[in-house]
């Protein structure tokens, strides 16, 4: 048994059969075979092994003819490998004393010499291993005849392992059968994660390498509310896995009895609690959890995943779509936010290539860039806001000059709309994600000329303190508790109030649980959360009085270190819900 620990990213605890993409997206459909099929698999693996043979010669006589012997002398390699007796007898003795499949043997006995290789630390060795890694799938291919299973078109349960999963990858995932996943790289912020959690999938993120170890068929466990992660879990192991499956069932079913009560304080004061939705589907996932409208629709969907531009139509639809989901609460759509993560190609075509993304062309700088782009996403939103409470959000604003460039542009789309007669909602407000500190550091003056604010602390965080929110290496840097940023939302919070206009959160502090007293104390009154963790928040706010998150408030900004203050709000909320961390 092997246990590593990574980061929570979706909570819930799943046991199952691993299936390793990445490296190879072959699923291997049996660990076990019976007694009396031992024979006719070992003649299925020489089979196999005699193809894998072949095409190795064949290769190595084209790369020989066609780009030298050096060249084909890789393959040779490759084929004396394929053709060595101790591997071979290794693998057939798996199949005949233990009785494993041959797709699993095969991958068992490769991965264990691939990782051997691997921690040798020689470069040349290394690529050894990636020989290893090459033959293994030449073998499953044979032996699965070809057949590979994408992960769109599972049929049987698995826990998905890769190196990482792209958003619109994971947006594939089926619920039906994944039952969780684990990536070696992410971070809790990464879009990964937060469509995990969307998908209310369990997942764990940032594990770092452990793909080596694993074989498809694998029995792992993924535990998304502590980290956790277990390799060939013995007896012991899945005694307790399943007593906190149990436990973590009997907080949910808990939790779900509070969905038609007021997210309000002990004391009566009535917070707002809102949704972050990626889909459009996701707006009734909200509504069943007790949302009271939508805090940030994300609609980056729209664009990721197809070879075109969307459509006005293809906007309107999506948006109204949420609207009929919260017909009488307020929605607030974020325009295009296409950052260094997640340009599809065919619009990175269309810029040229940046040394560094994240600093570069993206969100609003993109939509101002790109004005017939923009035009058609603010002319299907103000169709959508007709009856609506409804508000737009730029992001990634960072002078008061863009926000009010994007303001002049939502006027004459009003006026285009205006010409055409198409009725749309001329009050609908307009609002800015305070994201950069130089929009911080702005905030009386944004407040002077905006709706509202919705402060986003992924990326406030990230360009706070230099630290990418998807890089496992930094990851324990980007954190909310840092008093740098606890001191900036302050002063957003206070600029809002001078000039009495709404500000919320809706990064993934304010849907970490222990944050939430904090934000609470020092004035918000409006919280938008990933859906998942809306029960959870909403028990926070009913046992938690104004008083005690004040006070709160008041020690933490006294801190000077993170640490010291995520231990402390980690305590505090173990006091307020003692199984909150479950």
């Amino acid at each position: 048994m092997i246990t590593r620990n990574g980061i929570a990213v979706s909570p819930g605890v799943a046991v199952g059969e691993a299936l390793v993409i990445g490296s190879e997206d072959f699923r291997i459909p049996q660990r076990f075979i019976p007694r009396r099929s031992v024979e006719s698999e070992l003649h299925r693996f020489r089979q196999a092994l005699r193809h894998v043979s072949t095409e190795i010669a064949q290769n190595e006589r084209l790369a020989n003819e066609a780009i030298g012997l050096q060249y084909g002398a890789i393959f040779a390699a490759h084929l004396q490998m394929a053709q060595d007796p101790k591997l071979i007898s290794e693998i057939e003795i798996l199949i005949r004393d233990r009785c494993y499949s041959p797709e699993f043997a095969s991958s068992r006995t490769l991965r264990k010499y691939a990782k051997q290789f691997q921690e040798l630390g020689n470069a040349y060795f290394a690529e050894r291993a990636a020989d290893i890694y090459d033959l293994e799938k030449r073998i499953l291919r044979h032996l699965l005849g070809e057949q590979r299973e994408s992960l769109a078109e599972l049929t049987q349960p698995v826990i998905v392992l890769a190196h990482n999963l792209t958003p619109s990858e994971t947006a594939s995932l089926n619920k039906e059968f994944v039952l969780a996943f684990a990536t070696e790289a992410g971070g809790r912020t990464s879009h990964t994660a937060i469509l995990a959690a969307a998908l209310e999938i369990p997942a764990i993120v940032g594990l770092g390498p452990f793909l080596a170890d694993m074989s498809g068929g694998d029995t792992v466990v993924v535990d998304g509310t502590s980290g956790e992660f277990i390799i060939d879990p013995d007896d012991d192991a899945l005694m307790r896995v399943n007593t906190v499956r149990q436990k973590y069932q009997s907080v949910v079913d808990r939790r779900q009895q509070m969905r038609d009560l007021a997210a309000e304080t002990s004391d009566g004061t009535r917070i707002f609690l809102m949704g972050n939705i990626e889909f459009p589907q996701e707006a009734e996932q909200c509504h069943q959890k007790g949302a009271e409208g939508i805090g940030l629709y994300r609609t980056e969907f729209l664009y990721l995943g197809r070879d075109v531009i969307p459509t006005e139509e293809d906007h309107y639809q999506a948006y109204r779509e949420v609207v009929e989901a919260f017909p009488h609460q307020p929605i607030t759509i974020r325009t295009l936010d296409l950052g260094a993560d997640k340009i599809p190609g065919w619009i990175r075509r269309q810029y040229s290539d940046e040394s560094n993304p994240a600093l570069g062309l993206r969100s609003i700088r993109m939509s101002l860039a790109d004005l017939t782009m923009f035009k058609t996403q603010l002319r299907a939103v103000l169709r959508a806001s007709v009856d609506t409470e409804m508000g737009v959000m730029f992001p990634l604003v960072s002078s008061l000059l863009e926000f009010r460039q994007a303001r002049m542009i939502v006027h004459e789309v009003m006026e285009d709309l205006e010409e055409q007669n198409i009725p749309f909602n001329r009050d609908i407000q307009l609002g800015i994600m305070v994201e950069v500190p130089a929009t911080v550091m702005m905030a009386r003056e944004f407040a002077r000329e905006v709706d509202f604010f919705s402060i986003g602390t992924n990326d406030l965080i990230q360009y706070t303190l230099a630290a990418d929110r998807s890089d496992p290496q930094v990851a324990k840097w980007h954190n909310p508790a840092d008093p740098a940023i606890i001191r900036m939302i302050d002063l957003v919070i206070k600029a809002a109030d001078e000039y009495q206009i709404p500000v919320s959160v809706c990064g993934q502090m304010s849907s970490d649980p222990k944050m939430v007293p904090l934000l609470i104390g020092m004035g918000l009154r409006r919280i938008s959360v990933s859906p998942h963790t809306i029960p959870a928040v909403k028990e926070v706010i009913r046992n938690l009085s104004i008083e005690k998150a004040q006070a709160m408030a008041q020690y933490v900004s006294t801190q000077e270190l993170a640490r010291d203050i995520e231990s402390y709000l980690t305590r505090e909320l173990r006091n307020l819900v003692p199984d909150q961390s479950h």
